[in-house]
This record gives C-alpha cells, structure tokens and sequence, in this order.
C-alpha cells in the first residue's frame, strides 16, 4: 500500500522536494520497503514545470481538498511564513497527518503549540530543514547524541552573514561592498535585515536549544546583535591579533544559567568554527560524553534543502511502514524543562574593544581609568596610525569581565570629549574543556 505525500508549497525549495522524490522514487521505496508516492503538489497558483514534468492530475489550487484528502499520510509545508503556514500544520496535525516543515520561523515563534498539538494527535512533526540545510543536525542532536547531556552549543547557521564577513576578510571590502555582492551572488535577500540583524539566527538558535537542552526559549530570552557593526579595520585587527570574526549563535549552559545569544564574536583561528567561511554553516557541539564534535555543510540552497526534507519524509514513511524510525519527536518536546535564562548584562567573557580617540597625550591614561573603575582588567594595549581628522584607534583585549560593567564604562568613555566614533565591543568565545 502506497504511503501518500502532500507537498504544499511550489517555490525553490518546493521544486527540489518535489523533483526528489520523483527521481529517487525507486531508492526510497528500496529503503522505506513499499512506495512514497507523491500525490499533491498544492500552490496558491497552479504549479507549473521546472525543469521536469509533474504528473498528469497532482497539482492543484484547491488547500481543502489536499487537506480533506483520507488517503494523504504526510503533509510538507514548504511556504514559509508564520501565516497560512500555522493554520495549515494545525489542521493538517488535527486530521491525524504527520507533517514536516522547513519553516524554522513559525517554529521558533510557535513551536509550543505546534508540538502539543502533534504530541496530542500521536503524529510526528519533524524539521530537519530548519536549521542548517543539508546538515543532519536535527537528527544528530535528537538521536546520534541523545545520551549526551549538553553544556555548549555553538553554530555559524546563517549563511549570509558568514559570506558577508568572510569576504570583507578575504577581499579586502568594506560591509556594504560584500553585501551588494551577496546580493548579485543570491546569497543574500533584496531585503536581507533578516540576515544581517541577526534574527534568522535566532530563530534557529532556539530549535537547537530545545534540541539539546530540553528548553524552548521565546525569542524574546535570546539576546540578538546583527553584523552591521564590524568594520573593515575591526576584521584587520583581530587578523592581527590571532582571531578571526564569526557570526554566532551560542547556546550553553552556565553556573545552572543558559545563556541565548547571537552576535558576532572573535574566535581564536586554532576553534573549529574559525575556518567556516562562505556561505558554510557548522554547528560545534560539547557533550559530556562525546567531547567536543563539529558538523559541517552547505547551509541553504536547493538541493541541500530537500535533501533535508526528504530524509524526513523517508524517515516517517519508515515509521508508518513499520520498518524502525524513532518515536514522535513531537512527543519528546512537547514538554519543556523549565530554567532561567541569563541576562546578556550577566555574561563575562574576554572582549576586543575598539576606541576612536583624538591623538593626543593622556587619552590611552583615561581610557584605562575608566575601565579600571568598572573592574574591566586590560590584557593587550595596541595603538594604530591615525585614521585622519587626528584620530587614532586604540585596540584592547581584555580579561575576562562581566557585560553590564563593560558597558558601563563604554557609556561614560563614549561621551568624553577625547572619542570620536562610539567605541566597539566584540565579544570572545573559546572552546569549552571538560
């Protein structure tokens, strides 16, 4: 007996999902031991031939009748959205249809309800796409590692943003050069704040936390800081000093706090996330059992995409024909672990700190009084050529120091009549030991 698949949703990645399954319909069915036929293709207007040819009779308009459709096991949302995307898994989960998406917003922004709701039903909700493209990451996290107990889980997981830093590095271009290049390349949106703010991210960031540590953070518990900041002289001098910039979403457990947090921080080029570049997304995880462990892909596209996709289909039709598969993990996540999340202010770590003072004696004598009184400790101290109009950048690295004492000072030394540009601070991040 056929298992039945719906594919809601004819875009880019709708179109690979779908030319998958058709071309790899004979693989599948040797894997999943009977055959996954695809019996609807819906789109808001009627889907038309991409490079292949739909069979005669499966596209349609008509959401209710895919929807209403007895025979349809498996729903796949492919439209993005918070909205009708919502509305369609519910209903889909509320007809007893096991659904898969790759819509890592909805899922950050109402990943509760939609978890309930399947845990309710007994059908699965399954989400390999939203995080990290063609990387199993979903799968590692929920079945490779489950034994494992999590005390830090770092990624490079939006592509743009490492593009956008990693040819300001490797080119020489200033932010908004590598952006218009982005944009030429299709790396990047016609309108990428997105991206580049930091909250596509995010929003990923939350689905691995509750992946590794059983807690679903809205995103109002993630602290978030976009890219737009960091200059090219900011990617020279932590060049200069052993580090490269990465932007990072950080999830990990401290002093039984879990901080939440994306931005870019500078890691030492020896961490394993250092040399991701490009478009390539890594998620490094620190689990107590397994140590330290990095997954490394194609982050988006196309194919990489579907390949995320079908593996869920596959994985569910392998479910329903009785040949393994996992428990709903609909079930496992419908109930969360309760715990507090830490304030950025709260956060200590080491910091790069760039000044833009006037060139001029008694500036550098200042800077430190100031800090010193915040109890921020200077490691490093480098003083760069003028930039023009007397001024110069004062680069420091500092010890470890807490955030809300860093901005402290920063608020008071942006306002003395010495800084010319506001300061910027870039935090550290190191490998976890255990």
């Amino acid at each position: 007996m056929p298992i039945q698949v719906a594919v809601i949703g004819f875009g880019t990645v709708g179109t690979g999902v779908v030319r998958t399954l058709l071309e790899k319909r004979n693989w599948i069915r040797k894997w999943v031991g009977q055959p996954v036929n695809l019996k609807w293709v819906c789109d808001r207007d009627v889907p038309r031939p991409s490079g292949f040819k739909l069979p005669v009779g499966i596209a349609t308009t008509d959401m209710a009748k895919v929807l209403n459709d007895p025979e349809v096991q498996i729903v796949v949302e492919l439209i993005g959205g918070l909205e009708p995307a919502k509305s369609i898994l519910l209903e889909a989960i509320r007809k007893k249809k096991h659904v898969v998406t790759a819509n890592k917003a909805l899922l950050a922004e109402s990943g509760r309800q939609l978890f309930a709701a399947a845990a309710k039903a007994d059908v699965d909700l399954s989400f390999e796409a939203s995080v990290g493209g063609g990387i199993p990451i979903i799968k590692i996290l929920r079945e490779g590692l489950v034994v494992n107990e999590f005390d830090a889980i770092l990624g490079i997981i939006n592509g743009t943003s490492n593009y956008i830093l990693t040819q300001m590095r490797e080119k020489n271009l200033s932010f908004y050069e590598a952006l218009s290049q982005a944009k030429r390349l299709g790396y990047a949106e016609r309108n990428p704040a997105l991206d580049i703010n930091g909250n596509d991210a995010a929003h990923k960031l939350a689905i691995l936390t509750l992946l590794g540590f059983n807690v679903f953070p809205r995103q109002s518990d993630i602290y978030v800081e976009g890219i737009t900041r960091i200059s090219q002289a900011d990617i020279q001098y932590a060049d200069e000093l052993g580090y490269s910039i990465k932007p990072l979403a950080i999830a990990k457990e401290t002093n039984h706090e879990l901080e939440v947090r994306v931005h870019p921080a500078l890691l030492a080029k020896s961490h394993p996330l250092a040399n991701v570049n490009g478009v390539y997304n890594a998620v490094y995880v620190h689990g107590d059992l397994v140590g330290s462990q990095l997954y490394y892909g194609r982050g988006a596209g196309q194919n990489p995409t579907a390949s995320a996709v079908v593996s869920d289909i596959v994985s569910v039709a392998c479910d329903l024909a009785g040949v393994g598969g996992v428990p709903p993990i609909a079930r496992a996540l419908s109930k969360h672990q309760r715990v507090r999340f830490r304030r950025i202010g709260d956060i200590e770590t080491r910091y790069y700190i760039r000044f833009t003072v006037k060139d001029q004696p008694g500036v550098l004598a200042k800077i430190a009084s100031v800090l010193g009184r915040h109890h921020i400790s200077i490691a490093t101290v480098h003083q760069k050529e003028r930039t023009g109009a007397r001024a110069v950048h004062v680069v420091m690295m500092s010890h470890m120091a807490k955030e809300s004492n860093l901005r402290n000072a920063l608020r008071i030394l942006d306002q003395a009549d010495f800084t010319k540009q506001p300061t910027v601070a870039i935090r550290t991040e190191e490998p976890r030991q255990r």
